[in-house]
């Protein structure tokens, strides 16, 4: 073989592997380009699109509310830019101020196992590995859940950044005081604060709760899919209590004034929790047993616990938390909890943009305080659900900074 042949063969090689590398990048490029919002569209859908109807009374009274809230949004894990309005997902910049939204809570989902269940699942593998990647996310929230946290929460001071003082995030009692004074004037901005689906972001490691504390969370779920460091899951293998990480957990969160989410919690997690907690707990999304009884929903005695620390109960928009597809049904839901707990201690959980079918999208609201009216409910118990208790919360419980 001469040396001319070796050095053809070589160049040869050269331009194969250079064209193998160019292709994987345009692969990469396209899969960047169509995937992420191709599963946005797929996944987070509305059983009713808009526009939605309601009855005058219903509208006014809607329109007449200072404070609408509500206590679970996923819409931080999509690669979706939310100061732009969509016609797909659940909700955004505009539409949120379209639909007198004060306040949302950004809840971060940083892991989910393969086969996802409602029933049974561990935590041996992850779905959000090749979404972080297909998204363009920071390398290292790939693999890594504190740097999910970060990568989400960035995300959202950077829509506030840029969202010429539409959005606001809220971190403290101050930052929601001098919000509430604003929008008083100004009706047509809106809000955010973060939140944690599941404690496994922490990797039981206490040191990772002042890093999300930093990056701005003010609200931790004990648990998600899967039994972790902290306890049991209700859709766990064990489904335990608490574990001495969680209870030194929820010890420095109440310290560092970080509310304690206990939707997804298994029943004996739950219990453990209202036995230890000094301060108000938060249910951000979950539905009720006594209108829909499965292994996801709070009990009657759980309802009760938590109306005892001072918490809020967000109730859920989707199927299987109110065994229904209709606002009728989130409603009696509504109703059920207020009954039992009282008005004060009820709000809205929407769990917008978590991989689900909602009743509606954000603009769709309205349904529910027209068949909260149509099912007898007072308009200043309407007021508090649709928002004035989360605020009330908030402004008691946020860090005083």
């Amino acid at each position: 073989m001469t040396i001319w042949s070796t050095l053809r063969k070589k160049a040869t090689l050269k331009n194969v592997i250079g064209l193998l590398i160019f292709l994987l990048l345009l692969a990469y490029i396209a899969a960047r380009i169509i995937v992420p919002t191709a599963l946005d569209k797929k996944l987070n859908t509305v059983l009713s699109p808009s526009p939605y109807t309601a009855s005058e009374e219903a509208k006014k009274l809607y329109q007449s509310l200072t404070f609408v809230s509500d206590l679970h949004s996923d819409v931080l894990l999509w690669d979706r830019d939310i100061s732009k309005r969509h016609q797909h997902g659940h909700e955004d910049i505009p539409r949120m101020i379209e639909s007198n939204m004060a306040l949302q809570a950004f809840t971060i989902v940083n892991k989910v196992p393969q086969g996802l269940n409602f029933d049974k699942n561990t935590g041996d593998s992850d779905q959000l590995t090749l979404p972080f990647i297909l998204q363009g996310r920071p390398i290292k929230s790939w693999f890594n859940l504190p740097d999910r946290v970060i990568a989400q929460s960035s995300s959202l001071d950077s829509f506030a950044e840029e969202s010429n003082g539409n959005l606001t995030v809220i971190r403290s009692q101050q930052d929601l005081n001098n919000y509430v004074l604003r929008r008083q004037s100004n009706p047509k901005i809106t809000a955010a604060f973060l939140g944690i689906e599941g404690a496994q972001a922490l990797e039981g490691n206490i040191d990772n709760l002042k890093l999300v504390y930093d990056a701005g969370v003010r609200m931790i779920g004990l648990t998600h899919f899967y039994d972790n460091e902290v306890g049991g899951s209700a859709h766990g293998v064990e489904r335990g209590g608490i574990t001495e990480f969680g209870k030194r957990l929820i010890s420095q969160m109440e310290t560092m004034s970080v509310f304690v989410d206990i939707s997804h919690a298994s029943p004996k997690l739950i219990n453990d929790v209202l036995e230890i907690a000094i301060k108000p707990i938060l249910v951000s999304h979950s539905g009720v047993k006594g209108t829909c009884d499965n292994v996801r929903n709070l009990s009657d005695e759980h309802l009760k616990g938590i109306a005892a620390t001072g918490g809020v109960v967000g109730i859920a928009m989707f199927e299987k938390a109110i065994c229904g597809k209709t606002a009728k049904e989130i409603a009696q839901a509504i109703i059920y909890t207020s009954n039992l707990i009282g008005a004060r201690h009820v709000a809205l959980g929407s769990d917008f943009d978590g991989a689900i079918a909602t009743v509606f999208d954000v603009t769709g609201l309205v349904q529910i305080v027209d068949e909260l009216l149509k099912q007898g409910m007072s308009k200043q118990d309407i007021r508090l659900v649709m928002g004035e208790n989360v605020k009330r919360v908030l402004l008691e419980n946020l860090p005083n900074e």
